[in-house]
Formats: structure tokens, C-alpha cells, sequence
């Protein structure tokens, strides 16, 4: 006997489309589209306003998505209690203003959005799966049971399955491994970078992502500033160097976080430094 698959629309999956305005916002900032961002801003505000279904939607979906340290009681009343708001969510409005957002977007900003790297992705899909009437029993118990473990899932549970221990030991060993395949001792702006990575592992990296916007965005304007600069703009090979560069930096802003774009970031800030000389 065929198994009935699940077919998840993430369009459809309120949480989504909130997490990848609230990416595409970021890219406006690395960008400077000041006038970019102030329209998601207004896009956010105007369909995620307080008594609109995506409002209460998006609600519950935060709830099961972002609780944890849950006991096993707590963690099962609160999926069922969930799924019983779920179901006084007006499902034609809900639909009407999920289609007037996608619209919107659509017509305003670009259908690539749909596209943006969302890290609890499979999460949100998880959430909408089981808030889904149609889908078939045994599925939708196996991915509560899923979702069970997340919500109970402790900070002791978690520092023991970490890979890496959170201690200075572990900063200390990244500058010196750096140095010692770089040579030099790290810039400032090296040093917080670092430091934002290590603790990654303790927020989920919502700082390091924060400082990561920030930085990306310093760092692509001194280095697209440096094609102005007269030892560079009479050098064709520098000037090809120099937009690989930038090339680089803009296809971060599609990309996970990994160790491959830490060292790259790292090498980035040093090219910096040289141009700021």
C-alpha cells in the first residue's frame, strides 16, 4: 500500500512568509535600500496587525516554534490546545489575506523572497502539517511526536549533545589556529566575530546573525569604495579581484552560516583593514 505524502505550500505557511519578509528586511540593510526596507516594514505591520487571521496564525505557530524546556504534561496540552485555537482561525480569511500578501509581494519586492534560507524551516513545516485537518493520522501523531521532543527539549540536553563545549578554550583555539594558518595577530573586528561564533552555540546564533547583517554591510561598502581608489581603477587584474569580492559578500546573504564563510569573512575583514590603510 502507497504512503499518502504530505504536500507542505510554504506560501501558504503563515510563519514563513513573516520569517522571510523579516530576512528580505536584512538584505535591505547589508544593501542600503533604505526605502526597501521601510516598505517591508509597512508590508509586515499592515497584514500581521493585531486581529487579522495571519495575526493569530502566526501566534500560534511562534508558540510551538519557539517554547522549549517544557515538561512532557505541559509540552502535550500545549500542542492540543494549538490545534483547538487552530481551528477557530477563519480559514477564508486566513486564505483572502495570505493571498493579498502574496500578492503583494509578488507584484512589489520579487518572487525569489519565496526562496530565502529560513533555518527553522523544518520546523514551521512541521507546525503546519499538524495544524492540517486533511493530512493522514499516523502522520500527523508521528510529527507531534517530533514536535513533542523539541518542546522538551532541555539547555542540560542540549549543552551535553553539543560538539563543541562553550569555554574560552574554545575561542582561544580558533584565534590561534587562525593565526597560525594566516600569521598575524586577529583585528578587532576579528576578534568579535570570532566571539559571536563561539557563542552561537548558546543563542542559536541570533547575535552572531545580527552582528553577521551588520558587518557584511561595513565590509561591502569599504570594499566596493575601494574601486574608486586610483591604484585599483588602473589596475584591471585588482579591479576583477575586487568584484569577486563583492560577489562574494552578496551570495552570503543566500547562504546558511558555516565554518567555509567564517574563514572567508575573517579573510574579507583582513582585505578591509588593507584598504582602510
Amino acid at each position: 500500500m502507497m504512503k499518502r505524502k504530505i504536500k507542505h505550500n510554504k506560501k501558504r505557511n503563515t510563519a514563513f512568509l513573516y520569517e522571510t519578509l523579516v530576512r528580505e528586511i536584512a538584505k535591505s540593510v547589508i544593501n542600503k535600500q533604505p526605502k526597501r526596507n521601510d516598505f517591508i516594514v509597512s508590508v509586515i505591520k499592515e497584514h500581521f496587525t493585531l486581529g487579522t487571521e495571519l495575526a493569530k496564525d502566526l501566534e500560534l505557530y511562534k508558540t510551538l516554534a519557539e517554547t522549549k524546556s517544557l515538561d512532557p504534561y505541559t509540552a502535550e496540552k500545549l500542542i492540543q490546545e494549538s490545534k483547538q485555537a487552530y481551528k477557530k482561525i477563519d480559514k477564508k480569511k486566513l486564505f483572502i489575506e495570505q493571498s493579498r500578501l502574496i500578492s503583494k509581494i509578488n507584484r512589489n519586492l520579487s518572487k525569489n523572497i519565496f526562496s530565502n534560507f529560513v533555518p527553522n524551516y523544518k520546523s514551521l513545516a512541521t507546525i503546519s502539517q499538524i495544524f492540517n485537518d486533511s493530512a493522514p493520522v499516523k502522520s500527523k501523531v508521528l510529527l507531534e511526536k517530533e514536535l513533542l521532543k523539541r518542546l522538551t527539549f532541555t539547555e542540560e540536553e542540549s549543552n551535553n549533545n553539543k560538539q563543541v563545549p562553550i569555554t574560552n578554550l574554545v575561542y582561544k583555539t580558533f584565534i590561534k589556529k587562525f593565526n597560525e594558518t594566516y600569521g598575524g595577530a586577529l583585528l578587532e573586528e576579528q576578534k568579535k566575530f570570532l566571539q559571536k561564533y563561539v557563542a552561537s552555540f548558546d543563542d542559536h546564533g541570533i547575535q552572531l546573525k545580527i552582528f553577521l547583517n551588520e558587518e557584511l554591510g561595513r565590509l561591502k561598502k569599504l570594499v566596493k569604495e575601494s574601486l574608486d581608489h586610483e591604484e585599483i581603477k588602473t589596475d584591471s587584474e585588482m579591479i576583477e579581484k575586487t568584484k569577486k569580492v563583492l560577489n562574494i559578500i552578496e551570495d552570503f546573504k543566500n547562504k546558511p552560516f558555516n565554518k567555509e564563510m567564517l574563514t572567508h569573512v575573517l579573510k574579507i575583514q583582513t582585505l578591509a583593514k588593507e584598504i582602510q590603510s
